[in-house]
């Protein structure tokens, strides 16, 4: 599976070719010299043509697959995708938008967008099993060298009411939650309360959070809390929130990035798998006599 988020901004193009030639046909689909002008030059070799067309087939077929699942990305998804092309390039969005061909390129990243959100969908089930893992990554070889733990969270961003300002607010929310602790403390359920109170989406399972790196300064404070215990009020990019420490665990870092690698490398072979059923129900012709 290729990172099909691994843009670089391309200022110089090969040479166009003086005649627009048909050079394959996929489905109702043609793929031109002028549709290929910036990969193909005089100087191309045969097999490498082949090899940019057949590129250039998968991509059309991956496409249009994506359109009938309606994988198009929204538009913020682009304008990141774009800020961090200009971002790579030390230049500003201005800039970038400057560029001649910016529409082209903006299509471009639209349709990479698209590609790796039908990758992703026709991945997202593949299961790896645990012997296969353990078989390609021993773990016995690997020491522990993270601890991580989940904690439950009570967060809240605003509260309705006729405050003055951000700060009269912030005093309020602040206030809530000292009330919410005392009653925890005194054995409520932190559970229910995150249900009733908490506002970030994890309010649903109450208030559980993903496993947690033991990193910074927050999740140190929050790893020191022990059994039960409510911590102090603390900022969290979504307002202000208590918490209790749930669970922990240690793992190792090696083993961790070695199972990624795995789930990653058979995704991949199972997704080109996939783009080859699509060939093999297309239609192509390719007209090898013009490549030469």
């Amino acid at each position: 599976m290729k990172k099909v988020l691994s843009f670089s901004l391309i200022l110089l193009f090969g040479t166009c070719n003086a005649t627009n030639t048909i050079l394959a046909l996929v489905n109702d689909e043609l793929i031109t010299s002028n549709t290929l002008q910036k990969e193909l030059d005089l100087d191309t070799s045969y097999d490498k043509k082949i090899t940019i067309i057949e590129n250039h087939i998968d991509t059309i077929l991956q496409l249009k697959k994506a359109k009938e699942l309606n994988f198009y990305p929204s538009k913020q998804a682009v304008d990141l995708a774009l800020l961090k092309i200009a971002t790579d390039n030390n230049i500003s969005i201005s800039q970038l938008k400057s560029y001649p061909e910016f529409i082209l390129l903006k299509k471009e990243v639209s349709e990479k967008i698209s590609i790796l959100n039908l990758q992703r969908f026709i991945s997202k089930d593949l299961l790896v099993s645990k012997n296969e893992i353990l078989m390609s990554c021993d773990k016995e070889s690997f020491e522990k060298d993270i601890k991580q733990i989940k904690i439950s969270q009570i967060i809240i961003s605003e509260l309705d009411g006729p405050f003055l300002n951000k700060s009269e607010q912030d005093v309020k929310i602040k206030s809530l939650l000292r009330q919410l602790s005392k009653h925890i403390s005194k054995g409520a359920s932190f559970t229910e309360f995150a249900k009733l109170h908490s506002q970030h989406s994890t309010y649903i399972n109450g208030g559980v959070s993903k496993w947690l790196n033991v990193d910074n300064p927050k999740i140190y404070m929050l790893d020191s809390l022990e059994t039960g215990v409510v911590s102090k009020i603390y900022s969290t990019d979504y307002g202000f929130a208590i918490a209790i420490k749930t669970d922990e665990r240690y793992i190792s870092t090696k083993f961790n990035n070695c199972k990624e690698r795995l789930i990653y490398q058979n995704a991949e072979k199972f997704y080109s798998n996939w783009v080859q059923g699509l060939r093999a129900e297309a239609f192509i012709k390719i007209y090898h006599e013009k490549l030469y």
